[in-house]
């Protein structure tokens, strides 16, 4: 077997009109399937999102208020997950200043050599990673890069 690409992620959350709120009008993600209801053919509320790469990236499935928070610090599991916004610092600055004017929580921003990254958190305090390539690193001929030294970045 050979894994071509990653597909897709599926969360749990809370309440899947606040989540959708987020992953649509504050990351921009299309909404793919736009009922947020029992009969969107899961029978359980929930909402799929795409970029167009593939038919859904992301799946959102309400568990409802009363659901386990994710414990903190080091646990097994799911630590964040990435997404692409770009190719330029200058995009990177502008989902900064979008995420701030939505008061989204931020959790740092990082320089790891092959890319920019800034962490936030989403409603449910899944973390993410927005994220540019850095052009002109070469991390195939150079696969060592990927686990450069963490570096602060300054955006």
């Amino acid at each position: 077997m050979e894994i071509k690409e990653l597909g897709h992620i599926v969360l749990y959350v809370r309440e899947l009109e606040r989540s959708v709120a987020f992953y649509r009008d504050i990351l921009g993600w299309r909404q793919v399937f736009p009922e947020i209801s029992e009969s969107s053919g899961l029978g359980v509320p929930a909402a799929a999102f795409s970029s167009g790469r593939t038919h859904h990236e992301l799946l959102l499935i309400e568990v409802g208020a009363d659901a386990a928070a994710l414990p903190p610090g080091r646990r097994v599991g799911l630590y964040h997950f990435g997404l692409k916004v770009g190719d330029s610092d200058d995009e990177l600055r502008a989902a900064l200043e979008r995420v701030k004017r939505a008061g989204v929580r931020i959790a740092g921003a990082s320089d790891h050599t092959v890319t920019h990254s800034l962490y936030i958190y989403d409603p449910d305090g899944n973390e993410i990673e927005l994220y540019i390539d850095v052009p002109g690193v070469d991390w195939r001929t150079n696969p060592a890069l990927v686990a450069a030294p963490i570096r602060p970045l300054r955006l």
